[in-house]
């Protein structure tokens, strides 16, 4: 009868399943970041790297808030390799609440490049050269400005986000129709395709990447697209047909939007782009602002309603009583941290652990005065930062608890360790958990590596804890006892009581995982209950309702082994991983050897950079510099012994140095087309041959 109920479903829904009719084209959302402090000043910016300003956050976020308030579900992201555009692209989806989301980074939609322009004033360029000579090369379609040279602090050449690039790929300087070019093979190949797909695209640019796109798009002449300008902050989305044809969009709810393609003032240049606010109100509202706070007293607006983190009434009520009970505590200092646990103790006669800690970098003796760069492929393992489940006793799991202000602070840290002792990476894998995403990022930006492709997986999350998720581990003890709770929490095969399927802690009722996880078979039993419960066939993935530390290492180890080893660190690349303590654990059974029945007893700290050094298969730890004994800060339990093995060198003694190879920071590239693209770049007013469809490696990931 099940069979025979379910074919009915399937049946009876035929005409409404996604199977058999066309997929709708996703919508494209533009957004031009946010300002930044070069924008704010009036200076050339193009390739250069400066970060937002302050008002370039708040027009992020707002763009973020928009997008929330009109519904609209974002299913992947591109940006340019410019820092202005990856953090913008970053406080938008912290806003959307969907950082979990792939985001890829290329150089397609980096600025136009201004050239020898690039790092000097608008303002001066045009005192020295005439307003008319500036403005014909910033508006002028094919006017270029002179060309950087490669000894200019701004040469592309210098920088490592660009370095896969071939010289014939590496603009000297560029026209806006060079930039509209650069950008059309991203458009053509990788969007579009998305878009025929179904799924909803937001791209996060700058002011003449977009404008190449919204050529294209609307088929706009080359004459008029000069007038066309891109306010920064305000999502322009675009809705299609099944030829992908733009199709003009109406805002029902608010009359003044319906002027659709109203760039700045230029109601004459009409697309079928939709605003989704009037460009100049935040503006507006903004400068308002400022004029309260200098005129009115004590007025702050960062005491509003958005400085406020949304807490369970669980965490609020334990908040209160851990206020309540630090009331009258002396302060601890920082400094003076001492653990004296059996953690410190090998369990193999009682000697106590001694981990290989890499010194701070010597660079006094070395000529250009920097950091040498770690040369070896190497993994880097981080728990993320504390959240306030970590500092509560709360179970976490798949729950998407985020950093609290300590687990930033810690991830920040860790960063900036990183960079003192010359680490670089190549590649970053992460969790789908905002907590491991946001370590990764706050890494990142300590070492200016935003630019980095971070690859997230559902395999690299927290152990799933069924019933116990979000519950205190003291009230789960009470409750059922400390040999049972001991179980639940340590035991390597017990698991915890399940989730039902439609509880809101069953991940299967968690929309990212819903509309994204597609690596994982489907389940018939989910399928049928979720088909009978809507009255349509609704095919439904097996999603974990408990797991235990084995389930969890199940779906962990591999991802290391078949993804990780083979596609980045059999390829010499030195790689991130972000991720939770369990997920973490069974790296480290893998990496270390740590037998099953041992894995269990290993406690990992949060926002410590654990090393693995491939070449002598060991972990190692970074000395921060303040002599302290780093094993009488951190706790790592009772199997010390096992994660710190001494470390063994190619010829397979024990390494006594413990140091990690180290190279001089330089950048070679071919004096050949790279083999991501070939072909000359345009020529200005000169017919281009059909668009490389060959992008480069970073923008494949």
């Amino acid at each position: 009868w099940f069979l025979l109920l379910l074919l009915f479903l399937t049946i009876s829904s035929a005409l409404k399943s996604p199977f058999t009719r066309p997929v709708t084209p996703g919508k494209l959302i533009l957004v031009r970041h946010g300002e930044s402090t070069w924008n704010a000043n009036k200076t050339f910016t193009g390739w250069c790297d400066p970060d937002l300003s302050p008002r370039g956050y708040r027009e992020a976020t707002h763009c973020g808030r928009l997008l929330l308030e009109k519904g609209y579900a974002i299913d992947v992201v591109y940006t340019s390799r410019l820092k202005r555009s990856i953090r913008s692209a970053w406080e938008i989806m912290e806003e959307c609440d969907c950082v979990h989301l792939p985001v890829f980074k290329s150089w397609r939609l980096n600025e136009r490049h201004y050239g020898a322009f690039q790092g000097q004033s608008k303002i001066e360029m045009a005192v020295k050269l005439g307003p008319e000579a500036v403005q014909k090369f910033r508006g002028g379609l094919y006017e270029r400005p002179p060309p950087v040279p490669s000894s200019s602090p701004y040469y592309p050449g210098k920088e490592r986000r660009h370095a896969d690039l071939s010289l014939s790929q590496l603009p000297l300087t560029e026209s806006l129709y060079d930039c509209m070019q650069r950008s059309a093979p991203l458009y053509e190949t990788r969007i579009k395709d998305d878009l025929r797909k179904g799924r909803n695209v937001m791209v996060v640019a700058h002011g003449n990447s977009l404008r190449g796109l919204i050529k294209m798009i609307d088929e706009i002449g080359d004459e008029d697209i000069q007038d066309v300008a891109v306010p920064t902050g305000i999502p322009i989305v675009y809705k299609f047909d099944s030829a992908l044809k733009p199709i003009e969009d109406v805002d029902e709810t608010n009359s003044d939007l319906n002027m659709t393609g109203v760039f700045e003032g230029i109601v004459d240049k009409k697309v079928k782009g939709l605003f989704l606010e009037k460009p100049g109100l935040l503006r507006e509202a903004l400068r308002r602002e400022q004029d309260w706070k200098d005129n009115v007293p004590g007025y702050n607006p960062s005491d509003s309603s958005s400085s406020f983190t949304t807490v369970s009434n669980l965490e609020r009520s334990l908040i209160k009583l851990e206020e309540e009970r630090n009331f009258n505590a002396p302060t601890p200092t920082p400094a003076l941290i001492n653990v004296t646990s059996p953690s410190l103790i090998n369990g193999y006669g009682g000697r106590r652990a001694k981990p290989c800690v890499t010194k701070l970098p010597n660079t006094i003796d070395i000529p250009t005065l920097k950091t040498p760069v770690r040369e070896s492929s190497v993994i880097v393992i981080i728990r993320h930062g504390k959240t306030s489940h970590n500092k509560l006793g709360l179970f976490t799991g798949w729950e998407d608890a985020p950093l609290a202000d300590e687990g930033r602070d810690e991830a920040k840290a860790a960063g900036k360790l990183l960079k003192q002792h010359g680490f670089e990476f190549d590649v970053v894998y992460t969790s789908w958990l905002s907590r491991a995403i946001e370590t990764a990022w706050h890494v990142l930006d300590e070492m200016d590596s935003l630019w980095l492709p971070i690859i997230k997986s559902w395999r690299l999350n927290e152990r799933m804890y069924g019933e116990l998720t979000g519950l205190s581990k003291r009230m789960v003890s009470q409750k059922h006892g400390e040999a049972q709770f001991m179980k639940w929490r340590r035991g390597f095969r017990d698991r915890p009581p399940p989730v039902t399927s439609f509880s809101s802690k069953y991940p299967g009722n968690d929309d990212r995982y819903v509309r994204n996880l597609k690596d994982i078979r489907y389940s018939v039993r989910e399928t049928f209950m979720r088909s009978i419960e809507s009255g349509r066939f609704q095919l439904h993935r097996k999603l974990p309702k408990t797991e235990s530390l084995s389930d969890c290492m199940e779906r962990t180890l591999p991802y290391l082994t078949d993804k990780i080893i083979p596609e980045s660190i059999n390829q010499g690349k030195r790689v991130l991983i972000s991720s939770s303590e369990n997920a973490i654990r069974g790296l480290l059974m893998h990496l270390c050897e740590i037998p099953e029945d041992r894995i269990s007893e290993l406690e990992i700290p949060n926002g410590l950079p654990l090393i693995y050094d491939v070449n002598s298969r060991c972990i190692k730890l970074l000395d921060d510099g303040t002599g302290r004994d780093l094993m009488e800060v951190y706790n790592f339990g009772p199997a010390t012994d096992l994660l710190f093995r001494p470390c063994i060198t190619e010829d397979g003694d024990i390494d006594e140095e413990c140091d990690i190879a180290y190279m001089w920071p330089t950048i070679e590239f071919p004096n050949v087309n790279s083999y991501t693209e070939s072909g000359p770049g345009p020529t200005p007013g000169v017919a281009s041959p059909a668009p490389s469809t060959a992008l480069s490696y970073l923008d494949t990931l």
